[in-house]
């Protein structure tokens, strides 16, 4: 039997703030493991590390402890370049925000999101547009977007590259239901290709979507399932 290897380790990861004199621990000792072909979902209340969690993952924010590996690479605790070269290659990153940038339209930020992976492909970003409903808007500015339009804009920016990994912070936060379907239907998809999602999410109905729930509470994997 072939043992596969995971696209996502993260092992072991703490994470301190100090605020004054006060010391916030927003991940205690948080593991996760995602193989090729799954959805993980990470749940819990409001300031239990949920978003923490997906930084240090993507490598946008540095664990003060344990270690974070994307495709058998180490994310942790390399130089800046040398996690965006990573990033780059295997992650896709969707923030609940700030995910275009404004002067630029629609395409173009998927094409700017291609770039700096080393090939512009219109083929590919337009078919990515169409399956988000955003064929008739790749013109367009932010600017012009209604919110669920954003959202969906994000996340063609975060697929431009076919990832190995995609981190979502709430996906469908700024969509209705019809949306939130479309969205989770492309998530799903990109697992049964092989690629790993890992998604931050209020939404019971994206949490069922997901092959396993990881809830955070005060910063700690509380329940598994």
């Amino acid at each position: 039997m072939v043992q596969v290897s995971p696209v996502l380790q993260a092992s072991d990861l703490f994470r301190f703030y100090h605020t004054g004199d006060e010391e916030i621990v927003a991940l205690r000792d948080v593991s996760v493991d995602v193989d090729p072909g799954e959805m993980v979902a990470v749940v819990g209340p409001s300031g239990s590390g949920k978003s923490t969690l997906l930084n240090c993952i993507a490598g946008l924010d540095e664990p003060d402890g344990g270690t974070v590996r994307i495709a058998g690479a180490r994310l942790s605790r390399r130089p800046e370049a040398a996690k965006a070269a990573i990033r780059a290659e295997h992650i896709g990153v969707l923030f609940q925000s700030d995910n275009l940038v404004e002067h630029l339209t629609v395409i173009e930020n998927v094409r700017l999101a291609q770039r700096l992976n080393g090939s512009i492909d219109d083929v590919v970003a337009g078919e990515l547009l169409a399956r988000l409903g955003l064929a008739s808007r790749a013109d367009a500015l932010p600017e012009t977007l209604s919110g669920g339009e954003t959202a969906r804009a994000g996340l063609a920016v975060a697929l431009a590259n076919d990832p190995d990994l995609l981190v979502a912070d709430e996906p469908s936060g700024e969509v209705d239901a019809h949306a939130e379907e479309r969205i989770m239907d492309l998530l799903r998809e990109r697992t049964r290709s092989g690629r790993a999602v890992v998604v931050v999410t209020h939404s019971p109905a994206v949490a069922a979507h997901a092959d396993r729930v990881v809830e955070l509470r005060d910063g700690r994997s509380a329940h598994v399932r």
